[in-house]
């Protein structure tokens, strides 16, 4: 089974619009370069995820996609609050490999900024053309994110990087996740989880990770997990086969197909990549 990674990056900087990454400090000096998809570590189907809130990127990204069969998907940037954006959209989605969106919740101030300035047309053109949202969030963003969740059943939304969770006990993490899964048209991403650890943590990464993962898996089941490695900013913490060696002993006490499901099928069947079967216990 070729595993479908379902959020990675790359990026070319003298694109001139990561500010994140060229003003960042000496802790991102080891991904402050290019990184292409012919790095990628392996064989893998890829859905590239933007990185920076521009249209100069998203269309950078389809350019990519458009001539590399390895990557099956986009979920790009739209200005969510700008009056044409419903529109935007609607040219973005005749593009076969577009797949969503993604705004840039954690990096804007203002928590309740998607339920108070994201237009409803924007949301109602996502769902028209069978497009997805990729909530970017924290642990400040999960009782909005309900809210935001709630009221727009008919779009497919995944949170990116379990909401960002620190090891140990996070009640309000673990309440807004929680209610979150109460939401069948709500997933998570098994990824961005060991850079979120702390180096001690990072040294012997499987029990806190451990933590995490049955936390969510109790929550979400093995049918609205979806792998991803999160590469490149991901190899701040560790390789990208650290990762997928850590992912093989979470999932290890899972059926066949589970694992099968959460490490590929979830993921195509969340981007409309393909038709794939929802995992059943063996």
């Amino acid at each position: 089974m070729k595993p479908l990674d379902a959020h990675c990056h790359v990026w070319r900087l003298a694109r001139g619009d990561y500010d994140w990454l060229t003003a960042g400090g000496a802790a991102l000096s080891p991904i402050r370069r290019d990184f292409s998809v012919e790095e990628y570590p392996e064989a893998t189907d890829l859905i590239l995820v933007q990185a920076v809130p521009t249209r100069a990127e998203t269309d950078f990204l389809l350019d990519i996609a458009a001539g590399d069969p390895r990557v099956v998907g986009v979920v790009g940037w739209v200005d969510l609050e700008h009056p044409d954006c419903a529109a935007e959209i609607e040219t973005l989605a005749r593009h076969p490999k577009f797949k969503g969106v993604r705004p840039m919740l954690q990096d804007i101030e203002a928590t309740d900024w998607l339920i108070d300035h994201a237009r409803p047309d924007a949301m109602a053109s996502l769902v028209r053309n069978r497009l997805s949202f990729d909530a970017l969030v924290t642990e400040r963003h999960l009782p909005m994110l309900c809210d935001f969740a709630s009221e727009n059943r008919d779009l497919p939304l995944v949170v990116d990087h379990a909401a960002k969770p620190k090891p140990g006990p996070h009640p309000v993490w673990e309440e807004g996740m929680a209610a979150l899964a109460r939401l069948p048209h709500v997933h998570c991403k098994l990824s961005g989880l060991l850079t979120e650890l702390t180096d001690p943590d990072r040294r012997d990464p499987l029990p806190a990770l451990r933590s995490i993962f049955d936390q969510l898996l109790d929550w979400f089941g093995p049918e609205r997990l979806i792998w991803g490695s999160d590469w490149p900013v991901l190899t701040l913490a560790a390789s990208w086969h650290e990762w997928r060696n850590l992912t093989d002993l979470l999932l290890s006490g899972l059926s066949r197909s589970e694992r099968t499901a959460i490490m590929r099928h979830n993921g195509a069947r969340f981007y409309a990549v393909a038709d794939q079967p929802i995992a059943t216990s063996n």
